[in-house]
């Protein structure tokens, strides 16, 4: 595995200032806590939290969607952390997105086939024909029959928009993709068949992954590394086999003896 890492963020701190408070004085919210963490080639790092853990903000750092506040955020060791629309673009084409709910990620007026082609046209990869045939393997690719690419969103099952979304994700052939909490919005029947997918996906991709959840054994399933969140902070990391047998912070300790898995629950 390569030494330098897809995304390295070093001491990353995220403020947002809310709509209460004096207003010259607006109060402020630290999501985000003096983060180090990185992602390297090849693996999957799971982040796990409860929900305002801070583990989403840290990951749309990671994918050029937040802005950090303070700290510096590496991109195959060069700096973006003042990104620009060069970096930016350049980002979205090794790093894509997988979000929670295909049902909104998804432009409900787009035919499946149209919202394949789109990340292709926007980057300017190859031409119609190509861009036609690189259609079709993306949807073979995540286990649809071709028919699926005339169908609006609102015809698809979840389970079905959420394999459209992991295809739009592998449009542009991607060294890296951040599922955050992908299977949340799903049924329970078809969360294991995608987790399944993503798996099979990064082994014969040679993808590297950052996976989202608050549920630990979810993480465990698919992850290399795990990293805990709470509250803004890391307060955990290692590989999976080391933190899920011996959990070092009470945190850890408490997700791993809450709830069974949501693969199950």
């Amino acid at each position: 595995m390569s030494e330098t890492p897809i995304i390295d963020l070093q001491d990353v701190h995220v403020t947002f200032r809310t709509r209460t408070g004096p207003i010259l004085r607006p109060n402020k919210i630290h999501a985000v806590r003096g983060v180090n963490i990185a992602l390297r080639p090849g693996e999957t790092l799971g982040i796990v939290g409860e929900s305002g853990c801070g583990k989403s903000t840290t990951a749309n750092v990671m994918c050029g969607l937040q802005q950090a506040t303070e700290g510096h955020v590496f991109f195959k060791g060069e700096e973006v952390t003042n990104r620009s629309a060069k970096d930016r673009l350049r980002i979205g084409r090794v790093v894509s997105v997988v979000f929670q709910d295909p049902a909104t990620a998804l432009n409900a007026r787009m035919v499946v086939r149209d919202q394949l082609a789109d990340p292709l046209a926007v980057h300017g990869v190859g031409d119609s024909s190509s861009r036609a045939a690189r259609v079709e393997d993306l949807i073979r690719m995540v286990g649809l029959p071709s028919s699926a690419l005339d169908a609006l969103p609102g015809q698809l099952s979840g389970g079905q928009r959420q394999r459209v979304a992991i295809a739009r994700a592998l449009a542009l052939e991607p060294d890296a993709i951040i599922a955050d909490e992908p299977t949340s919005a799903l049924d329970v029947s078809v969360r294991a068949q995608i987790l399944n997918l993503l798996t099979d996906l990064k082994r014969e991709l040679g993808l590297a992954m950052v996976f989202i959840s608050h549920d630990i054994q979810t993480v465990r399933y698919i992850s290399d590394r795990i990293a805990v969140m709470n509250g803004g902070l890391v307060v955990e990391e290692g590989p999976t086999p080391e933190v899920m047998n011996n959990p070092q912070h009470p945190y850890t300790k408490t997700l791993l003896g809450a709830a069974p898995s949501l693969l199950h629950a």
